[in-house]
This record gives structure tokens, C-alpha cells and sequence, in this order.
């Protein structure tokens, strides 16, 4: 499979090339916002348009990229709150209407959203919200999509790798290591599943 992994310099992303370069049966694109084989702005159209120009026609899509913000409820504005929005939401959706036209019959699409869509955390409105969202959005596109191309959510738990600097935030959860959360992307590539949340770790 011809395979675009948006997002692929990241903790998740590093993992998903390794799991799917395995028995070399894949060929992987590496998209990052200033590294890979390609260079994407998730939040611009023209640059997503580009990506797939440059691209042709894919097998399947992986985004394990987006920005929230995490902050005090408080004292959020509507542009703090915008951040999360016009990045992670939005930029996965917008890969995931822009992809569409550029995926072949029974393609897929994977995007990643994370557990506090399920479990808030403090200071994680944003997060809480743009993960929710993703799952609505890939809930009701599945039922959509043309030609056999199916969409999931991959929803991981705290990752063992970020413990250090991210543990704080999450008091008694159970971390998960990145390579274990890649199962879930070959699960959503390789396997029959629409309209699916992969939860991992929790």
C-alpha cells in the first residue's frame, strides 16, 4: 500500500513507520511541518491541495499530527480556544476532505484524537472538546464516504514516552508505549473496520 503518514517525526508517528515498515509490504510517505519527504500546513487548504498534488493517488492517510491549548478555563479567550480548532480539528478534517478525492477504492483514512475525549483532565477543555469533536466527525463520515473508503480514530492514553513532561497532567492514568498505540494505526489500515474509536490504554 501506498501509504501518507501526516505527522510522522512525532512520538506516534515515529512508531506507526516503524510498525508499518515492517516485511517492507507498505510504502510510506513521511509528512511533517518542517521534516519528511513532504512538508504540509494542516491548518492552510492550499497547502493540504499541494501535499495530494505532489502525492497522486494514495491507499491511505494517517494523520498523527494537531495543536490544542491547554490553559485554565478561566482565563481562555476565544482565541486560545481557536487554537485547538483551526489545528487539530480542522486540520484533520481538512485531510480528511481533501484526501478523499485522492484515496483509490477501499482506501482508508486514520486520524487520532486521545483519551481526555473521554476522561477530561484539568486545564484540557480545549483538548476535551477537539477530541470529542474528531469522533462525531469520523462517526458521520463513515456513513458517507464513497467507493469503500473507510475512516477510524485512533484514541490513545497517556504516552509512556511523554510521562516525563506530560505525567503531571494526567494523576493515576496509565500510561501506554507509542509502539503498542501503532498496532491500532495497521488495525485501521490493514483491517475491515468504519466509523470506529480505537481506545488505547484505557
Amino acid at each position: 500500500m501506498k501509504i501518507v503518514i501526516v505527522g510522522a517525526s512525532g512520538t506516534v508517528g515515529r512508531a506507526v513507520v516503524t510498525e508499518l515498515e515492517k516485511n517492507g509490504q507498505h510504502a510510506l510517505i513521511r509528512v511533517g511541518h518542517r521534516q519528511g519527504d513532504l512538508q504540509i500546513d494542516i491548518t492552510d487548504d492550499a497547502s493540504v491541495e499541494a501535499l495530494f498534488a505532489r502525492t497522486g493517488k494514495v491507499d491511505a492517510i494517517i494523520a498523527t499530527t494537531g495543536n490544542l491549548f491547554f490553559g485554565p478555563l478561566g482565563e481562555m479567550t476565544t482565541d486560545n480556544f481557536s487554537i485547538g480548532l483551526q489545528d487539530k480539528l480542522l486540520g484533520q478534517v481538512r485531510l480528511t476532505l481533501k484526501g478523499q478525492h485522492f484515496l483509490n477504492d477501499g482506501g482508508s483514512i486514520t486520524l487520532t484524537s486521545g483519551i481526555v475525549a473521554d476522561e477530561p483532565i484539568a486545564q484540557g477543555v480545549n483538548a476535551t472538546t477537539v477530541n470529542a469533536a474528531l469522533a462525531g466527525f469520523v462517526k458521520a463520515a463513515a456513513c458517507e464516504l464513497p467507493r469503500g473508503i473507510r475512516i477510524n480514530l485512533v484514541s490513545p492514553t497517556l504516552l509512556t514516552e511523554s510521562e516525563t513532561a506530560y505525567g503531571p497532567f494526567f494523576p493515576g492514568f496509565e500510561s501506554v508505549p507509542a509502539a503498542r498505540v501503532a498496532l491500532a494505526y495497521r488495525k485501521s489500515v490493514e483491517g475491515v473496520q468504519s466509523g470506529q474509536v480505537f481506545k488505547v490504554g484505557y
